[in-house]
């Protein structure tokens, strides 16, 4: 579309430096879209999450292990509160006292909501995967094995989907 025509005057005054006032850019966040294993400027989730130097990278990895090794816990949360449900169903079946009505509804939203954590916290660690950063990814493997060394083994399966 040819604009030549316009009278472009009144944009004399204007600043057409592209300076956007961001000073040094070597404080921001960089965002990889391609494997790395460069941690400089990488910011995990949030803005204020950012590996500024080794020290921050290795507290960040630690805190990745922890977060991803809780993602098993609250499987097995999950898991027990479900067993837990299920005995107490029984023992109500084998004393005839009723049907527990109340005890399915109320389970069932507990379930659900311990399942809607655990979609969120899934999510959560796959927002930490795609960082596409190798440090962050090997943290992220390490933490599922911490966390089903120490709270999956009593499931028979696992799940590596997102939810």
């Amino acid at each position: 579309m040819d604009h030549s025509h316009h009278d472009h005057a009144a944009h004399a005054g204007m600043n057409t430096n592209m300076d956007m006032g961001h000073g040094d850019m070597t404080d921001r966040c960089s965002m990889n879209m391609l494997f790395t294993w460069d941690p400089t400027n990488l910011c995990i989730i949030f803005r204020s999450w950012h590996v500024r130097g080794t020290v921050s990278l290795v507290f960040s990895l630690l805190a990745i292990v922890a977060l991803t090794a809780g993602y098993e816990f609250v499987r097995e949360v999950s898991r027990r509160y479900e067993a837990r449900l299920e005995a107490k169903r029984g023992i109500l079946r084998r004393e005839g006292t009723g049907t527990g009505t109340t005890l399915q509804k109320d389970g069932q939203v507990v379930k659900a909501l311990l399942y809607a954590v655990q979609v969120f916290y899934s999510f959560f660690i796959m927002l930490l995967f795609m960082t596409y950063n190798g440090w962050v990814m090997l943290a992220v493997a390490v933490g599922a094995f911490v966390g089903y060394m120490v709270w999956g083994n009593t499931s028979g399966v696992k799940s590596v989907a997102c939810h």
